[in-house]
């Protein structure tokens, strides 16, 4: 009786919603429609890029006062070549799809600074190498992607690098290593606790 019943208002809610309406035509609805959708699709689109600035990243003080302040000591902050990196160019792919899978991964964080579970120095430095390795498990399971977005095997002079240093990217590169493998702690401080293997 109520597999009836559901049945029975999901087939007036069926028939409803495409009866033609009485007020406006096919045409303007569909018009209206495409501009909301256009209007939704920008804002949602512009948000998501608000959310990749500088600004978004370190407005809670959290980021702000430990990962930011390490940021700005390091050579993707400061350069020869003047290049500077910000948090969303090594944590947020630029490829649609994996930006918005990345997002929606972010929504954790967000309970997450809510809930203060890393609001103090303390906390974070407690949850600094779990935060890390998480960070370091998605780079290696994406090649060190957005690592790649800049620095480009093919692209490197070996011959203005260092010989311990060239000896090794082109070791890591006949071995097919990711980048994050070996430079971690590049833009921050390792964590206590952490062992090179």
């Amino acid at each position: 009786m109520q597999m009836q019943m559901n049945n029975i208002i999901i087939g007036r809610l069926w028939r409803w919603f495409w009866r033609p309406s009485r007020r406006f035509s096919l045409g303007a609805i569909f018009i209206i429609g495409g501009i909301a959708g256009i209007i939704l699709w920008g804002g949602f689109n512009t948000f998501m890029e608000f959310s990749n600035t500088l600004t978004f990243c370190t407005s809670c003080h959290e980021m702000e006062a430990i990962p930011y302040a390490e940021y700005k000591k390091s050579v993707h902050y400061k350069n020869a070549s003047g290049v500077r990196v910000i948090c969303s160019d090594c944590h947020v792919p630029k490829e649609w799809t994996a930006k918005l899978l990345r997002k929606m991964r972010a929504t954790n964080e967000l309970f997450h600074w809510m809930a203060g579970t890393i609001g103090t120095r303390d906390k974070f430095e407690a949850k600094r190498l779990e935060l890390a390795e998480h960070v370091w498990a998605s780079m290696k399971a994406s090649d060190s992607r957005e690592c790649r977005n800049c620095h480009i095997y093919e692209a490197m002079d070996f011959h203005k690098q260092s010989r311990r240093a060239a000896r090794k990217m082109q070791q890591g590169i006949e071995e097919g290593k990711t980048c994050i493998e070996c430079h971690k702690g590049i833009a921050h401080r390792l964590p206590e606790g952490y062992e090179d293997d």
